[in-house]
C-alpha cells in the first residue's frame, strides 16, 4: 500500500491529501492548526484574468488553466460534502481615475488578445452593473467567468471529504521532511516551507484584511468582486452572505502577523472610495497571514527528489490555484509531469539539494 505524507493543511494541503487519498494512497496530514495561516485570511477571489498585465505571459497561462478547472473542482467538494463554495460569478475591476482607466484599457486589449473573455464598460455600464458604488468611479472592466469563493466554507468542505476518504490527521509540526517514513511526501507548507527545505525561494509576505458583517438598513454587499486601486493602493471587495470581505495589504514584514491600525485605516478608507455605503457596517474581524511569494509569482510545484514534492509559493492566488496544484501534484506523485503547471517546476531557480539529515530547522507553526 503506497503511503503519502502531506507537510501542511492549508487549502493546497487538503485538496491534495483528498484527492491523493481518491486515488488509493493512504495519507496522513501533518499541520498542528489545520485550516489556519493564509489559507484563513483569505479573500477568495479567482481572478487570473483582471490581474493580468503584459509580460506576465506565464503567470496568467496557469491562472487560466486553474481557473477552467474551479467548476469541475467545486462540483466533487460539493458532490463529496454537499458544501457550496462560490460567493460570486463575476468579477468587476473599477477606475476612480484617468491613469487606472487607462491601465483597464491595456488589461483588457492584453488578456482579451489571448482569448479571454473581458468587457470595458463606461461610467453608466458600472452603475447599471454594481448601482451602489461610488459616483466617481470612471469606467470599469468586467471578468463574467472570474467568480470568488468563501475560503472558510473550502476549508470545513475539504477537511470533511479527507475525513470520509480515511485520511489520517496528526496535529504535529514538522521538524525534518526526511524523518518521516512514508512512501512519498509532499511539503504544502505555505510560507513555512523554506524552514523544511530551504533551498526553495519562498519568503512570507504579509496581508491584512478585514471581514465586515452587513447591517439592517445599510447598503447591500455587491453582487460581484470589486477590485480598484485607490491612492495607488490595490483593495478589493469579496461578498459573503453575511457581508463583505476587504482586503488586502501587502508588506514584506517576515512572519509578522499582528494587524496594524495603519493597514486597518487604509483599507477602511479604500474600500469607502468604492463603496460609500460601507461606513455603516460592523467590523467584525480584522486579520494577517503570511503569503508564501516566490520571485516570479508562480508558485513552486514539482520533484525535489525521488520522495518529496513541492506544493508551495502560491502567493495571493492560493484560492485560485487549488484545483491545478491538486491535479498536478497527483500527476507527479504517478511519475508525470502536467502540461497546465510546467511553469511551476521548482528546478526553475536551481537543482535543489537534500538538506542535512540532522536538520530540525523551520518546523511547521
Amino acid at each position: 500500500m503506497r503511503t503519502l505524507a502531506v507537510v501542511g493543511g492549508g487549502a493546497i494541503g487538503l485538496a491534495v491529501a483528498w484527492r491523493a487519498a481518491q486515488a488509493g494512497w493512504t495519507v496522513t496530514n501533518f499541520d498542528p492548526a489545520v485550516g489556519s495561516g493564509a489559507s484563513w485570511v483569505a479573500g477568495g477571489m479567482l481572478a487570473p484574468l483582471s490581474e493580468g498585465w503584459p509580460g506576465e505571459d506565464r503567470v496568467l497561462e496557469f491562472g487560466a488553466a486553474s481557473l477552467a478547472r474551479w467548476p469541475d473542482f467545486a462540483g466533487r467538494v460539493e458532490a463529496a460534502t454537499g458544501v457550496h463554495v462560490f460567493v460570486a460569478d463575476q468579477t468587476l475591476t473599477v477606475a476612480l481615475d484617468g491613469a487606472d482607466a487607462a491601465d483597464l484599457r491595456t488589461v483588457a486589449d492584453w488578456v482579451g488578445g489571448r482569448g479571454n473573455e473581458l468587457h470595458l464598460l463606461d461610467r453608466a455600464g458600472v452603475r447599471a452593473c454594481e448601482p451602489a458604488l461610488a459616483r466617481t468611479v470612471r469606467a470599469g472592466l468586467l471578468a463574467p467567468a472570474e467568480p470568488a469563493i468563501d475560503n472558510r466554507r473550502l476549508l470545513d468542505a475539504l477537511r470533511q471529504a479527507c475525513v470520509a476518504e480515511g485520511v489520517e490527521f496528526r496535529a504535529e509540526s514538522v521538524a525534518a521532511l526526511d524523518a518521516l517514513p512514508h512512501d512519498q511526501i509532499v511539503l504544502a507548507a505555505g510560507a513555512a516551507s523554506a524552514g523544511l527545505w530551504p533551498q526553495l525561494p519562498v519568503r512570507p509576505v504579509k496581508g491584512e484584511i478585514l471581514r465586515l458583517r452587513h447591517r439592517p438598513g445599510a447598503t447591500p454587499p455587491p453582487t460581484r468582486v470589486i477590485r480598484a486601486r485607490v491612492h495607488g493602493r490595490p483593495v478589493y471587495l469579496v461578498p459573503r452572505a453575511d457581508g463583505i470581505v476587504v482586503g488586502a495589504t501587502q508588506y514584506e514584514a517576515g512572519f509578522d502577523t499582528a494587524v496594524t491600525v495603519a493597514g486597518v485605516r487604509d483599507l477602511i478608507a479604500d474600500a469607502e472610495a468604492v463603496l460609500p455605503g460601507i461606513g455603516e457596517y460592523e467590523l467584525a474581524e480584522a486579520s494577517a497571514g503570511s503569503r508564501p511569494g516566490t520571485p516570479d509569482n508562480l508558485p513552486l510545484i514539482g520533484r525535489l527528489t525521488d520522495r518529496i514534492v513541492a506544493a508551495t509559493g502560491h502567493g495571493r492566488n492560493g484560492m485560485l490555484a487549488v484545483p491545478l496544484t491538486a491535479d498536478a501534484v497527483l500527476s507527479v506523485l504517478d511519475g508525470t509531469v502536467l502540461a497546465a503547471a510546467e511553469a511551476a517546476d521548482p528546478q526553475r531557480f536551481s537543482a535543489p539539494r537534500a538538506p542535512s539529515l540532522s536538520s530540525s530547522a523551520g518546523g511547521i507553526r
